[in-house]
């Protein structure tokens, strides 16, 4: 194999690797906006879900004896999806009930969240006495690939399809797990009618309430299990508060990069992390490291722009996003 594959095969690995919590975050808030209820919120939630997927598998290796890690990863989830659909849950409750501006609640949730998953692990580094770690054994069931060592031996394509974590794999399958129930169930068609006109679907006998509820808050603890795998991936299961720090935002972006398509979002988040870690495998001399990290922001823009001259409708958001639904004035 020559020297520029080797460099090609550890850049589109790399980007796997930084675009999967993407990835998450993509699937969580494209799901909370095909209900017209548009979640800024994205980063506190993946703070939170970050700060106590780590501490539940952290506290559990503590307490038992010998340690599995098949049930580590399933705490480190369950306990990321928790937090992010009790804050998905209380944004729901302030938009959908009280009819509070989506926009500003938003902001003020991922304020809040940030706030809390920082407090969370610094607490937790306090208490303990130092810095917040898995232990090699587990770590390996967070960062290793599933698939048998001949699998990733084969010529070129090995290592890209078979080596990654088990993490992009689940969210594969989440993504067509989404596509499937948007575009073939009677209950994905039901949850698009409320994005698109609330006051039609209800005319209907939809129950929108609930539709945005359901919608929100599990969106909500999708997105937070992406700032789980954030830190046991790429942060190396060890809490670090600045870890998360745009990757929320990112996943926003990217929302309206893939057109608010779940199976688009799987390619849309690999470019994204390839492009969030270009500064590191493509060195170019007097190009500020600060222009390497804006691409993915820069794309959206370009991206958005083009979408919006082409004025196609299938490429634009659900009609209703961020808009409270009064049903006073149907």
């Amino acid at each position: 194999m020559s020297s520029f594959s080797a460099q090609a095969i550890a850049l589109v690995i790399a980007a796997i690797t930084y675009g999967t919590p993407l990835l998450f975050g993509t699937l969580g808030e494209v799901l909370t906006e095909k209900s017209g209820n548009l979640n800024l919120g994205v980063e506190g939630i993946m703070f939170m879900g970050g700060a106590f997927g780590l501490g539940g598998v952290f506290y559990y290796e503590k307490a038992a004896a010998s340690p599995n890690g098949f049930v580590a990863v399933l705490i480190g989830i369950v306990c990321a999806f928790l937090a992010g659909a009790a804050a998905s849950l209380i944004f729901s409750f302030l938009t959908i009930t009280l009819r509070a501006n989506q926009n500003v609640t938003g902001l003020a949730l991922s304020i809040f969240g940030t706030g809390v998953g920082q407090f969370v692990g610094e607490f937790m580094r306090v208490t303990e006495g130092g810095y917040i770690a898995i232990g090699n054994d587990l770590k390996g069931y967070f960062q290793n690939p599933p698939f048998p060592a001949s699998l990733r031996n084969i010529p070129l394509v090995g290592n890209i399809l078979f080596g990654n974590s088990f993490f992009f794999y689940l969210a594969l399958a989440l993504a067509g797990a989404m596509f499937w129930y948007f575009n073939k169930t009677r209950s994905g068609l039901y949850l698009r009618s409320v994005g698109e006109s609330p006051a039609t679907a209800d005319a209907a006998g939809i129950n929108v309430a609930r539709y945005q509820y359901l919608a929100t808050v599990i969106g909500g603890g999708i997105s937070a299990i992406g700032g789980m795998v954030y830190i046991m991936t790429i942060a190396g299961c060890v809490w670090n508060h600045e870890g998360l720090s745009g990757v929320g935002w990112l996943a926003v972006a990217l929302v309206i990069f893939c057109m608010w398509r779940p199976l688009s979002a799987i390619w849309g988040s690999i470019l994204f992390g390839a492009l969030t870690i270009l500064y590191l495998r493509l060195v170019i001399p007097f190009i500020p490291t600060q222009l390497y990290i804006i691409l993915p922001y820069v794309v959206t823009v370009i991206v958005l722009v083009f979408s919006s001259m082409r004025n196609n409708k299938e490429k634009q958001p659900p009609a209703s996003l961020g808009l409270s639904y009064f049903r006073e004035d149907r």
